[in-house]
């Protein structure tokens, strides 16, 4: 053996310990004796040895077979024989059952004992191998959806490699379901910081007192029912990092504390009298045009600016198309082995229509039909839906184009041209920000358009964009009532349609007033 592997014996029998811290150090082995359980776990929680050689009959208030299970909560990976002159079945039943890797009666022969370690640590280091290949192939599958072989994707990837060891501020930009949230954990991951803990707050989810209490935490006493003090999510990033979604929901007045916080690196609890210092990197993510929000003074300008120091823009899917087999195979294979419905592949018809769609809901909406069509064991109801023609005509929204990383430091820095209103509005009014691609997703058609205020083209005051929002609001709260009357106000499922968390579709019928409907 090329390093010494350090064994742990514990015996109250001090011979018996001198014996095997022999036989230890003459096979390259590093022996650490203790002679009481309670101390063998402390050791044990400091040191954590490759193996253990457990007794079983101990004095003190834990015997061996206490230590074992104290040993298993701690590391449940690591081998333990255990040792004993009493070789009742009962006994060696019992340290089988709390994962005793093997048990030796006293007497035992040399050899017999070598080779029990010898398969012992073998067998720990094959399963840790095993553990690392799936969780390197764990991680490839979770970034498969995000790292094609597409040109455009090629680029996004070689961005996450330039920026992610800074602690530089980036924007992730991209329509709904490109995986905008999958790019940030691969910034976070590929960092210096990937030991460490990654946040994720979605600011379109929560109104803005919430929003605030949560990133910052509160004092006790700061507000009714704040009957102790709670941290906020700043404070649980420390050292990590903070990935904020939907940063152009946040509200004007919460844009100067989190700039306060990104600027000074500290900030102030609601109801608190002392600053909080944090070491956090965060990144940002939005599906809206920030450049328009700046402009109407819907977003600080200084805290777009501060945001905005790299920019990472992900492609939609239809531009991209290359990438859907790719995609298809590995979203069929993912949910076959999850939910035990072994899937033959997709026919040629499905595969064509998956090339002819355009995919307002990008990945995420891909990934959900191929769920639905494994689950359910058939591709008829996915053909049958992405022929219907209201079904593939559906909005298309568009993403601005890919930047380059570093904006000039002045104010000429806002290199990204804003898209057009023309470009915007259909996709507002025909499914909402908040939801693009779910009607095709759940085969319902299309949301119709919401016509504009009657004179709205007479009014001088009203613009075409209040309009759009407008629309957009009425879009989202029909294709919300429209699920809950499908799934019969079943909440939970109906927020796993619309691809939205179930905190955030709860905020969104109560914001839309559509709990008094119920």
């Amino acid at each position: 053996m090329s390093q010494k592997s350090q064994v742990m014996v514990v015996d109250d029998d001090l011979a018996m310990c001198g014996f095997l811290r022999t036989f230890l150090g003459a096979r390259n082995y590093n022996a650490l004796t203790v002679t009481n359980a309670d101390e063998a776990v402390r050791r044990f929680h400091a040191e954590r040895p490759a193996a253990v050689l457990l007794d079983v009959v101990m004095p003190g208030s834990m015997d061996g077979l206490a230590a074992l299970a104290a040993f298993k909560k701690i590391d449940k990976d690591v081998p333990i024989i255990v040792i004993s002159g009493q070789g009742r079945t009962s006994v060696v039943v019992q340290a089988m059952r709390l994962g005793a890797t093997d048990f030796l009666c006293k007497p035992f022969e040399e050899n017999e004992l070598e080779m029990v370690i010898e398969k012992a640590l073998k067998q720990h280091q094959l399963s840790q191998e095993v553990a690392s290949l799936r969780a390197q192939l764990k991680e490839q599958s979770r970034y498969t959806m995000l790292f094609g072989h597409s040109r455009q994707m090629q680029e996004v990837r070689d961005l996450i490699e330039r920026v992610s060891d800074t602690d530089v501020t980036v924007l992730i930009r991209g329509e709904s379901g490109v995986g905008k949230e999958l790019v940030a954990r691969a910034l976070h991951d590929q960092s210096l910081r990937k030991d460490k803990p990654f946040v994720k707050v979605n600011c379109a989810a929560l109104p803005t007192e919430l929003l605030e209490s949560e990133l910052f935490g509160f004092e006790k006493g700061a507000f009714t029912g704040a009957i102790q003090h709670k941290p906020g999510k700043f404070e649980f990033a420390n050292h990590g990092t903070m990935f904020l979604d939907e940063i152009g929901d946040m509200s004007f007045p919460l844009q100067a504390k989190l700039l306060q916080a990104l600027q000074d690196g500290e900030f102030s609890r609601l109801g608190g009298k002392s600053d909080v210092r944090v070491d956090v990197r965060v990144i940002t993510a939005t599906n809206c045009d920030l450049e328009a929000a700046v402009a109407s003074g819907r977003f600080r300008e200084d805290l777009y600016f501060r945001l905005n120091v790299v920019t990472i823009t992900i492609p939609p899917l239809r531009d991209r198309r290359e990438e859907i087999p790719m995609l298809t195979e590995h979203f069929v294979k993912k949910y076959s082995v999850q939910y035990n419905k072994p899937f033959p592949g997709i026919s040629h018809e499905l595969s064509a229509l998956f090339l002819e769609y355009e995919w307002p809901g990008n990945v995420r909406q891909l990934e959900n039909l191929i769920k639905r069509m494994v689950v359910l064991g058939s591709e008829a109801p996915i053909v049958q839906e992405l022929k219907n023609p209201s079904c593939t005509s559906a909005p298309r929204a568009t993403a601005p184009p890919l930047q380059p990383v570093m904006p000039p430091p002045a104010a000429a820095a806002v290199a990204i041209a804003p898209a057009s209103l023309a470009a915007t509005a259909p996709a507002m009014v025909g499914a909402g920000a908040m939801m693009a691609g779910a009607p095709a997703a759940i085969g319902i058609g299309s949301v119709a358009a919401v016509a504009a205020p009657a004179g709205a083209s007479a009014a001088v005051n009203v613009s075409l964009k209040d309009i759009a929002r407008t629309a957009a609001r009425e879009a989202e709260r029909e294709l919300i009532l429209r699920m809950l009357t499908r799934t019969r106000w079943n909440r939970k499922e109906a927020a796993e349609i619309l691809g939205i968390s179930y905190k955030a579709l709860l905020y969104k019928i109560k914001e839309n007033g559509l709990d008094k409907a119920s």
